[in-house]
This record gives C-alpha cells, sequence and structure tokens, in this order.
C-alpha cells in the first residue's frame, strides 16, 4: 500500500493516535486529544509509563487541573494499528526511534513529525519508506514535564503541517479536540523560522538557566541575539528559504508572551539529558559552511553547549588541587 492511498477513519470516529516520544509536547497534545474521545497511546520512559498507568496524565493548564486517562507503553511496537504517529523524540534520536517503530507500522499511518529541526522529516522517510505518510509539524507552545504523569502547559498550542493526502482530515479533528492546525504548503519556511527563533534562544536560555524574560534584561543580550538571527538569516537566504512574516519581530516579542520558560535545551541540560543543539545551532553552522556564509555567533554557541555538561558536572566534583612538593 502507497502512502497517497491512505484514508482516515471518518469523522465521526476517534482516531488511534501514538505519541511516540512522550515529553512535554507529545503529552500535552496527546491529553487534548484524548480528552475530545481519541484513542492516544503514550510510549516513553518506564517512570513516566507507569504513572500514567496508574493515575492517568496529569494535565496542568492556567484554567484546568485534571487527570486525563489514557494508554501508555515502553514499546515501539504500541504505535501498531495507530492512524497517526506523533513523532516526538528529540533530534537526536530520529533514525533510532524511526528504525524502532518501523517494523510495527500499518501502511498507510501519517507520522508527524512534531520535533525541533527542519530536517527530521526527510530523516524518517529515509528510514520508513513510501507504506507510509509523513509530514513535517512546525509546533508552537511552552510546555514542561512537571513529574512522571503530569505535564504542565504555559502557553499557546499550534501546528503547522505539511500537506499530505491525511493532513486535511488530521487538522479537521485536531480542531475540534482545540488544537489550531494549519495545513501549510511552506512548512519548510515555517520550520526555518522557528529554527531562527530556538538558535536566537536556546542556548543563551540553557547556558545561563534563565527563562526568556529574564535573560534579555541582562545588558548585551538583544544585541547577541540579533547578531545570531542576522547569521540565520543570513543561511536561508543562500539557502533560497523563504521565511514567513516578520523573524525578527517575532523572536524579539517571544521573551514578553513566554517570559517565565526556559528553553529546551535548558531543560535538557539541568536534566542531565543530551541536547539539541546539533540540530538547532548546528545545522546553521553545517549549511553556512556548505554555502559559504560565516556563522561564528552560532558556532560560539554549538560548542560553549556541548562543553556545558561536563563544566556542570566539574562544578558539582569536589576541589583535589595537587599539592606542591
Amino acid at each position: 500500500m502507497d502512502a497517497s492511498s491512505a484514508r482516515l477513519p471518518s469523522p465521526s470516529e476517534p482516531l488511534r493516535i501514538a505519541v511516540m516520544g512522550a515529553g512535554a509536547v507529545g503529552c500535552y497534545f496527546g491529553a487534548l486529544l484524548a480528552r475530545a474521545g481519541h484513542q492516544v497511546t503514550l510510549i516513553g520512559r518506564p517512570a513516566h509509563v507507569q504513572a500514567v498507568q496508574q493515575h492517568g496524565l496529569r494535565l496542568e493548564t492556567a484554567a484546568l487541573d485534571i487527570q486525563v486517562p489514557m494508554q501508555a507503553s515502553t514499546e515501539a511496537s504500541a504505535v501498531r494499528d495507530a492512524d497517526v504517529v506523533m513523532f516526538c523524540v528529540k533530534s537526536t534520536a530520529t533514525e533510532e526511534a524511526a528504525r524502532e517503530m518501523q517494523p510495527h507500522l500499518a501502511p498507510g499511518t501519517l507520522v508527524l513529525t512534531m520535533q525541533n529541526g527542519v530536517d527530521n522529516d526527510e530523516r524518517v522517510r529515509a528510514v520508513l519508506g513510501p507504506s507510509v505518510a509523513v509530514a513535517a509539524a512546525v509546533v508552537y507552545v511552552a510546555t514542561a514535564m512537571a513529574g512522571p504523569g503530569h505535564v504542565r502547559h504555559f502557553g499557546r498550542g499550534e501546528l503547522v503541517i505539511a500537506p499530505s493526502a491525511l493532513s486535511e482530515q488530521v487538522a479537521l479533528q485536531f480542531g475540534k479536540a482545540g488544537i489550531a492546525v494549519q495545513v501549510s504548503p511552506d512548512v519548510r519556511g515555517a520550520l526555518w523560522a522557528k529554527l531562527v527563533i530556538n538558535c536566537a534562544y536556546n542556548a543563551l536560555s540553557a547556558l545561563c538557566q534563565l527563562p526568556y524574560g529574564p535573560l534579555v534584561q541582562s545588558p548585551g543580550v538583544t544585541d547577541v541575539v540579533d547578531d545570531v538571527v542576522a547569521e540565520c538569516l543570513a543561511v536561508a537566504r543562500a539557502d533560497g528559504v523563504a521565511l514567513p512574516g516578520d523573524v525578527p519581530a517575532a523572536v524579539r516579542g517571544l521573551p514578553a508572551t513566554m517570559p517565565g520558560q526556559f528553553s529546551s535545551t535548558a531543560q535538557d541540560l539541568a536534566l542531565g539529558k543530551p541536547s539539541e543543539i546539533d540540530h538547532l545551532n548546528g545545522y546553521v553552522v553545517r549549511r553556512g559552511e556548505a554555502l559559504g556564509v560565516p556563522v561564528p555567533l552560532n558556532r560560539t554557541l554549538q560548542v560553549l553547549v556541548r562543553l556545558a555538561p561536563s563544566r556542570m558536572q566539574a562544578s558539582q566534583a569536589p576541589l583535589n588541587p595537587p599539592q606542591n612538593s
């Protein structure tokens, strides 16, 4: 079966949805879909899965604090029979997670790559082949895991997805669950626009362990942000990518809309997890090198975030200076 002939259940029937990589993003959207009556299975780490199996997923927002019953599993085989897979793993694990899913996916499944970075859909498609539909999704949401089985929402919650045989129907079903979805033929430009925002703030928030609001109050930070953005836009132009809207204005406005939000990179470093920096600023560095565009600030931020775990470990170790003999 070719992906182009895939079909979803009728709009009156619930979707079977698997969330591959049930972190904050996947849990938030999965909870909204489960509340709307869809059959949602979260696939994640053991402690998180156990909490969801025992108590449901706790969804905490400004308006509500509820437990949402849903299925959960630690096994990639739980994607079996899914109509839609929300692919939310870190960009560092894209190929590995796609390979784990591949034997279990039903032909015609739609895989939505809901990740940071601009090339995850291509990487997933290369692993899965033509029997499933793969569509990139740009995610705009501020969320964080507050503990196993507990997701906290801080703001926004929209998706922009690429066209596919199933995208319009998914947009309709997700919309009924309260998720605003735009199907856009220019999803690459939207992915790049989000990449620029990530490059501007993720590393700085991570290195300082500050949320966006306090971060930009420090003298000189906005100048650094502006210069990082200029490098990214130069690479995008050289790569033939047209970015939608006024991206510099969107970057400047982010701290006011999400003042208390830590970047995903900051959350990763704080939890001792590998960061996605090589797929954010590092991607700009690689494209800049290939296109002959200098990107010294993006390179510096990439290197500093790579070094940060070693610095954190060193700061926690007891000091044992060498003795003079």
